[in-house]
């Protein structure tokens, strides 16, 4: 069992007052969980500490390197009152490969459990109750050493804040409008595609933005060697509906093992899909489109869950599924996902963690 240091926020923040306004990212709660690393030491000094700001060296590799890793989950308000957390384990794995990737001492995944657990609870009445919102929650691992060489990799800082977030669809789920990606590339075989690194999300900025200047939300990566196969789109992966099959990029160096993802693939195979794992030619997929085979595209992620999408943008031409509606697997996959993370529908798979129990 970890023992974690409890210092409490003397002085309580004001909780946002209109839970229907909070946005992403722009509250945070009284308190954060921190705790240290050093080579020969190893992890030390679990600690809850009111939220402030940090006082580190210019020198830390995490400024220089990009040495930074992190995670995104959420704690949702069930309707009984309590909290719950949606299978965390699987957050704590990733982070600890990801960890491994980046040459970087993995956080021990019950150390991330019995964390994320503590400070949920602590901060419990942060997490909001209007429809759709939630309690974010972003464990991150940076390297605070000073060495510029990096000849020595010696000293590591594991952290955890929480923010109350609003619903990702405030007027309602809507199908949005992607662009697929021909020139820029996200990642590389043999590179960090796979790991929730910061490097990753820096370098698919520009690309993002010009697509935002084309009226699209978001981009759908290749891969960066070829530009022939399908891999994800910015903030989640991507799935089609195909002749009634549902086939999705298969996970590999170059894809992020979104936890949405192996969640809906395990639904979905469950109500009878035939769910297909592969390299998907962009070439195949305009094939399909232009023949009218492509039923329902969706993309699969924490921040949306489910996010329908209408039109892709490909070659100049923009393609239209379902008569730009939410297809009906679509919209089941959002209703069963989003009624068991808030715990309005049972959990017959034991993915659900409540706060306290």
């Amino acid at each position: 069992m970890l023992h974690i240091d409890i210092r409490r926020n003397p002085a309580p923040k004001a909780k946002p007052e209109d839970e229907t306004k909070l946005g992403f990212g722009k509250y945070y709660t009284d308190h954060m969980f921190i705790m240290d690393y050093e080579e020969g030491t190893g992890w030390h000094d679990a600690r809850i500490v009111p939220f402030e700001n940090f006082s580190m060296t210019p020198a830390a590799l995490v400024y220089h390197y990009g040495m930074c890793i992190f995670e995104g989950m959420k704690a949702y308000r069930r309707p009984d009152g309590a909290v719950q957390l949606f299978r965390p384990d699987e957050n704590a794995s990733r982070m600890k490969r990801s960890a491994e990737r980046m040459c970087m001492p993995p956080f021990p995944e019950e150390y991330f459990l019995e964390a994320v657990q503590t400070l949920v609870a602590l901060d419990a009445d942060w997490v909001p109750s209007e429809p759709g919102t939630t309690l974010y929650i972003r464990p991150t691992l940076i390297c605070n050493h000073d060495d510029l060489s990096m000849h020595a990799l010696d000293r590591f800082m594991f952290f955890i804040i929480l923010s109350p977030v609003g619903s990702y669809y405030t007027g309602g789920l809507q199908p949005v409008r992607i662009k697929v990606e021909e020139e820029a590339s996200r990642c590389v075989r043999g590179g960090t595609g796979f790991a929730k690194c910061g490097g990753n999300y820096a370098g698919s900025f520009q690309a993002t933005q010009q697509a935002a200047r084309e009226g699209y939300s978001q981009v759908l990566w290749l891969d960066g060697a070829t530009k022939q196969y399908v891999e994800e789109v910015g903030s989640n992966n991507i799935m089609f509906k195909i002749g009634g099959k549902i086939v999705t990029p298969a996970l590999g160096d170059t894809v992020l093992p979104g936890i949405t993802r192996k969640s809906s693939i395990e639904m979905l195979k469950g109500w009878g899909y035939e769910v297909e794992e592969r390299l998907l030619p962009v070439a195949e997929l305009m094939e399909h489109i232009e023949a009218e085979n492509v039923e329902e595209v969706f993309g699969v992620g924490t921040a949306a869950i489910i996010t329908p999408v209408g039109t892709l943008g490909f070659g100049g031409k923009d393609y239209e599924f379902n008569g730009g509606k939410i297809g009906e697997t679509t919209q089941r996959l959002y209703d069963e996902l989003v009624g068991l993370q808030f715990g309005q529908r049972p959990d017959p798979y034991g993915w659900t963690v409540r706060i306290g129990e």
